[in-house]
């Protein structure tokens, strides 16, 4: 671990980042141009000391899952991000572990949309990033750890996760995951992270068993969603995902389809995030 380096590249990063390009508000008073050490403890997800300790060359050696953290908070590329794992005295993630960070500029694209809900997801649906605007609409659901990382799994093991979806959608919204993740695995064939994942979908829900052995294949680009909200009720949302070259990761951007939507999304602002039932926290981000 080369705590020195370490500390300095952290610190310049720090101070590179414009508070605007992560979505906090640049205020007369503010006396530096970067982010200041609370900020990215804020983003990151981690104590202030911890990261005042790391900046200072006396920290203990950062885990690989605080490093990814801090990637994203200080908006990494895949080679400053390498560089941080080094630097860090850890072996960068390999291709199948780096495909569960976001991609820097997915995550510079979330900074850029704003207000506007936007996720971005693995082939296999796990939630890898999500801007204030979509934690507010459907929940965060960044924290999740082994298989429930995946949508999939836990819309077809968890009813909480179908909270949000409205009953009559379900059916349509259930076919349209399984047959994204059929066009997933037929992708990555043999890749025992994707069949490992299905097999274990099949013994744990008829559902998932069902659908799947009808082999509807089909990679989601565009849908109309309707979320049940716990606090502003009922928001129709239009969807469009955008899919990265190699098919590993998405973008998934919720606009509101009419007049009522958008007023609902800008109630959802005002309140903000503090009374969001945890587990309302539904399945239908994407």
């Amino acid at each position: 671990m080369e705590r020195d380096q370490l500390a300095d590249f952290l610190r310049r990063r720090r101070e590179a980042i414009r508070p605007a390009e992560v979505g906090i508000t640049d205020g007369p008073r503010r006396r530096t141009t970067g982010l200041r050490r609370e900020e990215v403890a804020m983003l990151a997800g981690m104590s202030v000391d911890y990261v005042v300790r790391l900046e200072q060359g006396r920290s203990s050696q950062p885990s690989a899952q605080l490093l990814g953290a801090l990637a994203r908070a200080l908006r990494l590329s895949d080679d400053e991000r390498d560089h941080l794992f080094h630097l860090a005295g850890h072996r960068p993630p390999p291709a199948e572990g780096a495909a569960r960070l976001a991609r820097a500029g997915l995550i510079r694209l979330l900074d850029l949309l704003g207000d506007t809900p936007a996720t971005v997801m693995s082939d296999l649906g796990e939630v890898l990033a999500q801007n204030r605007a979509a934690v507010l609409l459907a929940g965060d659901h960044t924290g999740h750890r082994g298989d429930r990382r995946s949508i999939v799994y836990r819309w077809f093991t968890d009813p909480a996760a179908r909270a949000l979806c409205p009953p009559e959608e379900r059916e349509h919204h259930a076919r349209q995951i399984v047959a994204d993740l059929r066009a997933a695995v037929g992708r990555r064939s043999g890749d025992p992270a994707v069949t490992g994942l299905v097999d274990r979908l099949r013994a744990a829900s008829a559902d998932f068993a069902r659908l799947w052995e009808e082999h509807e294949v089909a990679v989601r680009r565009a849908d109309r969603k309707t979320f049940l909200h716990p606090r502003v009720g009922r928001l129709v949302m239009d969807c469009e995902t955008l899919v990265t070259p190699d098919q590993r990761q998405q973008l998934v951007v919720l606009t509101p389809a009419d007049a009522e939507a958008r007023e609902r999304m800008e109630l959802l602002k005002v309140l903000g995030t503090e009374e969001f039932p945890a587990g309302s926290a539904g399945g239908t981000v994407g």
